[in-house]
């Protein structure tokens, strides 16, 4: 079985490091991208299972980069987690409405975010009843 592909988007340094260093100590195949734009190339070039979007970056923010891939035929089938730290009232919908299928707030807990984020990859495998 391959290795899990993720692809993490974040404008912040650090959290892409605590992340890819959790994720690659779990077995994952990582790769970065720290904007929008950089988002999209990956997103076409790495072709990951799942992506971490950050929801706040500058130039082109998480949810405009989330319309604009499930949008596009290519990829629309990847997974996409809102990873943020916005934790007001309405914001995980208003995450989902964009197009993200699921929600994991910042900080991360190093100790669970492997398995985390391996539920979100698996629940978004899971066919939904219509």
């Amino acid at each position: 079985m391959s290795k899990p592909r993720v692809l993490i988007v974040d404008d912040n340094a650090m959290n892409i490091a605590i992340a890819q260093f959790v994720l690659l100590a779990a077995k994952f195949e990582v790769d970065t991208a720290a904007d929008g734009a950089q988002a999209i190339q990956k997103a076409a070039s790495f072709r990951p299972d799942l992506i971490l979007m950050d929801i706040q970056m500058p130039g082109k923010d998480g949810l405009e980069v989330t319309r604009e891939l499930k949008a596009d035929p290519a990829t629309r089938h990847i997974c996409i987690v809102a990873f943020t730290a916005f934790a007001m009232q309405g914001d995980e919908a208003r995450m989902r409405a964009a197009g993200c299928d699921g929600y994991l707030s910042k900080p991360i807990d190093v100790k669970q975010f492997g398995s985390q984020v391996l539920a979100c990859l698996a629940a978004s495998r899971t066919p939904r009843a219509v």
